[in-house]
């Protein structure tokens, strides 16, 4: 076995933190700029949920799911009832407004509690090493 493979890796407290995060921001720049961004940020958004759900460090996966629940309960709802909305954009922008209002202090919320947490590395378990 070789030195540097018996060192044991880790995932540091910044990277995890910064992970967490992730979600968070992106709701936040989704909502200030609905259009056309929520729609990129919907797909984007399924690649950070799946990277980082099931992270080493289960705060990240919790964080993440969190803000991932509040962002597809607002935009679920507004598939669900932006189909009874007449044509016009001022039924959209009130939908908007109220979300913005409700996403974008909760994100900040969520950011400011994952900033004040004490994060510390994660270890990682080992990997199985081949015979040399």
């Amino acid at each position: 076995m070789t030195e540097a493979s018996a060192t044991p890796r880790s995932i540091s407290a910044r990277s995890a933190r910064n992970a967490a995060t992730l979600f968070n921001y992106g709701n936040i720049a989704a909502f200030l700029l609905p259009f056309p961004l929520v729609i990129f940020w919907f797909g984007a958004s399924m690649f950070i949920y799946a990277m980082n759900r099931q992270h080493p460090n289960p705060r990240v996966g919790h964080y993440t799911q969190i803000a991932a629940y509040r962002f597809y309960a607002m935009t679920g709802f507004l598939i669900v009832a932006g189909t009874y909305f007449p044509p016009r954009l001022s039924h959209f922008l009130i939908y908007w407004g109220v979300s913005a209002a409700i996403m974008i202090p909760w994100s900040i919320y969520d950011l400011i509690r994952i900033h004040r947490e004490c994060w510390e590395d994660t270890p990682l378990a080992p990997t199985a090493q081949t015979p040399e």
